[in-house]
């Protein structure tokens, strides 16, 4: 594989103090990732015991596109995989987020307080130090349109639709801009996944700290496929295990930790993992 973005970074061998004040510096890491010599990200979430287990297509020398990529750790990983193109589609916005009505006029004034105003800080943190060529690109996942961006081989999104109040408009979105494969990793509920392993189903947070969806794994299967894919390979459940950073989980979390390490693998959030390709539109009424 040629050595791109993260791999040429650390072969480079230029990283100063000032990289790591850079790093500290910034207000809060969503994602652990492995900068190069030495520098690594306190992030929320440490996906790097779990990445080499998500059902990856081969991306060598594909157009790939990351939608929701916050710091970009899957953007970097496609490109480390040999992508010959990677677009991060985000929004830089924390009011285009969808906040429920209640909270709609404090909710970004929070986020960018705890956070920062800019909430692509990080991706383009990490890129300038990485070396990398991945390029950010503002656009709602609402507003992917092959008009405006093309169509990719290889689409990935994680974590996502967790925090949309539509997630089904959003997957369509996607279908849109897909021409090869989608690898879709979403949160999903452990207790319904066990109990209805073949029942699509779910929980509705009503936008509660912006989280609005979280279904069981068949109902992860359910919405990417209402959205006109076909699933092609999906993983058992598994956790994106927690980071450095993460806030320490409360006395009260620790029947749900153990039943995480007991049916997912480890500490940490529940997720799912799918890959799929789009189907074909019917456009002919049948016999």
């Amino acid at each position: 594989m040629e050595e791109t973005g993260s791999a040429a970074r650390a072969a480079s061998g230029d990283a100063s103090p000032s990289d790591m004040d850079l790093v500290a510096s910034h207000p809060r890491w969503y994602h652990t990732m492995d900068l190069g010599n030495g520098v690594v990200t306190p992030g929320w979430f440490d996906l790097r015991p779990i990445i080499d287990d998500l059902p990856w297509p081969d991306v060598a020398g594909k157009r790939c596109l990351d939608v929701g990529p916050y710091d970009g750790f899957i953007a970097f990983e496609l490109e480390r995989r040999g992508a010959r193109e990677v677009l991060a589609a985000d929004i830089s916005d924390w009011s285009g987020w969808d906040w429920p009505l209640r909270r709609r006029e404090i909710g970004p004034r929070i986020m960018a307080q705890a956070a920062e105003p800019d909430p692509g800080a990080g991706l383009k943190l990490a890129k300038r130090m990485l070396g990398s060529d991945v390029e950010r690109i503002e656009v709602n996942v609402y507003d992917l349109d092959p008009d405006r961006i093309g169509t990719f081989d290889v689409v990935t999104c994680g974590s996502l639709m967790l925090h949309l109040r539509d997630p089904v408009r959003a997957l369509e979105a996607i279908r849109s801009v897909c021409a090869g494969c989608l690898l879709s990793a979403e949160q999903i509920d452990l207790a319904l996944t066990v109990l209805r392993p073949r029942t699509p189903s779910g929980r509705f947070r009503a936008g509660d700290r912006c989280q609005w969806w979280i279904p069981n794994a068949a109902g992860h299967q359910a919405l990417v496929r209402s959205a006109g894919f076909r699933v092609l390979e999906r993983t058992r459940p598994y956790t994106n295990r927690f980071g450095v950073a993460h806030p320490p989980r409360t006395h009260r979390d620790r029947g749900w930790q153990i039943a995480s390490r007991l049916f997912a693998g480890g500490a940490g959030v529940p997720h799912s993992a799918l890959l799929a390709e789009p189907q074909p539109i019917e456009t002919e009424i049948p016999d």
